[in-house]
């Protein structure tokens, strides 16, 4: 019961996030191309987002005629829930993680590689062209810079010893791994971009030639599932960058202790976010084969080529 009611706590925590999160894109993007964004709704505009969901849960929900119905939702909740499920073993502070496992990044790795499985569903019974181009997009993406991740997350693991997401966080006490492992913190972040479907690898999404990608035939609140399960991974892939690179909630100054619960945490994903929405009123939409080369030409060979320097580097030291 203390579990379920920790569980409905942290994701009542997250659907607020998403909300100002998609808030402040707007705000962000508006500053950008000079303009305001949303000004009329709240104060600021601050009651904006949950205007916008109140309208998705208004509205009706819309079948293809030939599509797999039952397939077509479950692919909605299937994305929706593993975004939520991730984050049982993200801790927010020293002991404070709802599941503290030992195999911690091996668990990120597998959630990551399952959300797979709910756009290619989407694709699939949307039983729409565009929308399978676009899942199958999604699936070669994902894959693609998973290798990347694995290798990056292999090589910090060298110093570690260890697979806790706690374990990795406290071993940065003295110095964050942004500085030790710098190349690969930007591969990582590079390739959360493409886990993450955002811009410019925004490909299984692009509107230019499929429309709206994947879930181009969704509407109502099964569309708003996909909405909040990608705003939902851009915070747990944050939660995951700052954890593994920034010192997670280790404070930005030694000798701070009085600083409320997760502070710390929270305060650098904010920033990575707000990198997240910065390059996307920056850099132009990649080709297809560009991501693709980007991913097998160019990161994958050099995380391999860090992971061997890393692993001797630290023979010859340890």
């Amino acid at each position: 019961m203390y579990f379920f009611c920790i569980m409905v706590f942290n994701t009542i925590l997250i659907l607020i996030s998403i909300a100002f999160l998609t808030l402040a894109e707007r705000k962000v993007l508006g500053a950008i191309q000079l303009r305001r964004g949303p000004t009329n709704v709240g104060f600021f505009g601050l009651a904006q987002p949950f205007a916008d969901g109140l309208k998705l849960l208004g509205k009706e929900t819309i079948f293809p005629k030939s599509a797999d119905k039952f397939l077509f939702v479950f692919a909605s909740f299937m994305a929706f829930t593993l975004s939520l499920f991730a984050w049982v073993v993200v801790p927010f502070d020293e002991y404070a993680v709802l599941i503290d496992v030992s195999f911690g990044v091996l668990f990120i790795l597998i959630v990551s590689s399952l959300n797979v499985y709910g756009l290619v569903l989407a694709g699939w019974a949307s039983n729409s062209k565009y929308a399978f181009l676009g899942s199958v997009r999604a699936a070669a993406q994902m894959l693609s810079y998973e290798l990347s991740m694995g290798f990056v997350l292999i090589t910090v693991l060298l110093p570690v010893g260890s697979l806790n997401l706690s374990d990795i966080v406290i071993a940065q006490s003295d110095v964050w791994f942004v500085v030790c492992f710098l190349p690969l913190a930007l591969v990582f972040f590079i390739s959360i971009l493409a886990e993450t479907n955002r811009t410019p690898f925004d490909l299984p999404e692009a509107e230019a030639e499929l429309v709206a990608g994947y879930n181009v035939e969704y509407s109502s609140i099964i569309f708003a599932m996909f909405f909040l399960a990608e705003y939902s991974n851009m915070i747990f892939m944050g939660s995951v960058f700052a954890s593994i690179f920034l010192g997670g909630w280790l404070p930005l100054f030694p000798g701070i202790t009085n600083i409320p619960f997760g502070f710390w945490l929270g305060l650098k994903v904010t920033g990575l976010l707000f990198i997240f929405i910065w390059v996307r009123g920056t850099f132009p939409r990649y080709r297809f084969d560009q991501l693709m080369g980007l991913g097998w030409k160019c990161f994958l060979p050099l995380t391999l080529a860090l992971f061997i320097f890393y692993w001797v580097f630290f023979n010859l030291i340890f």
